[in-house]
């Protein structure tokens, strides 16, 4: 009577699949963001506590930084379109001067907070090292998402989706 043996790569191709399946149900659960504090030039201060109900995107970025120059202009439109709906966009130079940054933002002024990394603790959480680098806190407080690197502004409307934010004020039909 003969046996029939299964090919060598059979159980590595299981023990993948159950691996694959457990990483994917680990995304469903979303993290608490750590606790942060962080002040604004203009002295604003946030903490969790000040943002509960809120969604948050932190951009780390560098004057720098070509990507962060070029999607800073996508960062503050949707900062002021869905401000009305909770959005709070707080943006974080890592690593510069406040001389460097002021004198930066005379020549490239912003429509988001800026703070800086002296003032918050957020850039050492994050491991904020490549540049740009967005964070998503959902309204319970919870990590909705990350993007690490320059992807355009439909990549952070994406990413805004995931914290319950979508759609557009300038989206039309008319197009």
């Amino acid at each position: 009577m003969r046996t029939r043996t299964l090919p060598s790569s059979v159980p590595l191709l299981a023990a993948t699949l159950v691996l694959a399946s457990s990483l994917l149900s680990a995304n469903t659960t979303r993290e608490p963001a750590p606790r942060f504090h962080a002040t604004t030039t203009s002295g604003e201060k946030f903490t969790n506590e000040s943002i509960k109900g809120k969604v948050v995107l932190f951009e780390f970025w560098a004057t720098w930084c070509g990507y962060c120059d070029h999607e800073a202009p996508y960062v503050d439109q949707i900062a002021k379109e869905f401000a009305g709906k909770g959005l709070i966009v707080l943006a974080i130079d890592v690593g510069e001067s406040k001389k460097t940054v002021r004198r930066y933002l005379e020549a490239h002024p912003r429509g988001v907070p800026i703070v800086m990394m002296e003032d918050t603790n957020l850039a050492a959480m994050y491991q904020a090292n490549v540049y740009p680098i967005y964070v998503l806190i959902d309204r319970d407080g919870t990590i909705a998402g990350t993007q690490r690197g320059a992807a355009g502004e439909q990549a952070l409307r994406r990413l805004l989706m995931r914290a319950g934010l979508g759609g557009s004020s300038t989206d039309s039909d008319d197009e």
